[in-house]
């Protein structure tokens, strides 16, 4: 397993960037449920949690107390989310780079530089971001926005299961499982399903 560093953060902190804020969405390719963003800015002196990881990698039990470490150490952390309305109005591109950007307005500080998983955010200053391949497993800063994203986004599945329990979204979290396709062609769409995404080939 790759396990992330601080070592973009390092660099950027040698450069006189002081807050840096690592992002990462949870639940882009999703059949169902809003897309989350989470934002994480780090103080220059932390110690990386133990057993930080890309969050896909992680157990639940290990994430949920890794969430809550990182939001202890951090000096700034938020979650954005953009619901299945918005999706399916704006499409699934534009609704992360708006939650993208929400994340960014929900943090106690203005973030100096931004480092993000694989996109650029639009509509904000290039110079003063990074798109990071894999971003999630080998930058620690957008590896522990992921956590807090997922972890997040889950317990807000974990909850629309017990009003739509016939979807198993508990399980899948709503992405596009065989169980969930099956459960689509016997049920039908739900109101929190993503229209825009031409899931009506599974009826």
């Amino acid at each position: 397993m790759i396990f992330p560093t601080f070592n973009i953060e390092k660099k950027l902190w040698n450069y006189g960037y002081y807050y840096i804020a690592g992002l990462d969405e949870v639940g882009r390719g999703s059949f169902a449920g809003p897309v989350v963003v989470g934002a994480v800015i780090f103080p220059k002196d932390i110690i990386l949690p133990e057993g930080i990881a890309d969050s896909k990698l992680l157990r639940p039990k290990k994430r949920g107390k890794l969430a809550e470490e990182i939001k202890k150490k951090a000096l700034t952390f938020s979650i954005a989310e953009i619901s299945v309305g918005k999706i399916n109005k704006l499409g699934i591109g534009k609704a992360t780079q708006m939650a993208f950007r929400k994340s960014i307005k929900l943090l106690s500080k203005t973030p100096d530089f931004i480092l993000i998983d694989a996109f650029y955010i639009k509509h904000l200053n290039r110079k003063r971001q990074k798109a990071v391949k894999d971003g999630d497993k080998i930058c620690a800063s957008i590896s522990a926005a992921s956590i807090i994203a997922k972890v997040y986004r889950d317990k807000l599945m974990e909850k629309l299961h017990i009003k739509y329990p016939q979807y198993g979204f508990a399980k899948h979290k709503g992405y596009g499982t065989k169980l969930h396709q099956e459960a689509i062609k016997k049920y039908g769409l739900s109101r929190i399903h993503r229209k825009s995404f031409n899931l009506n080939k599974f009826l």
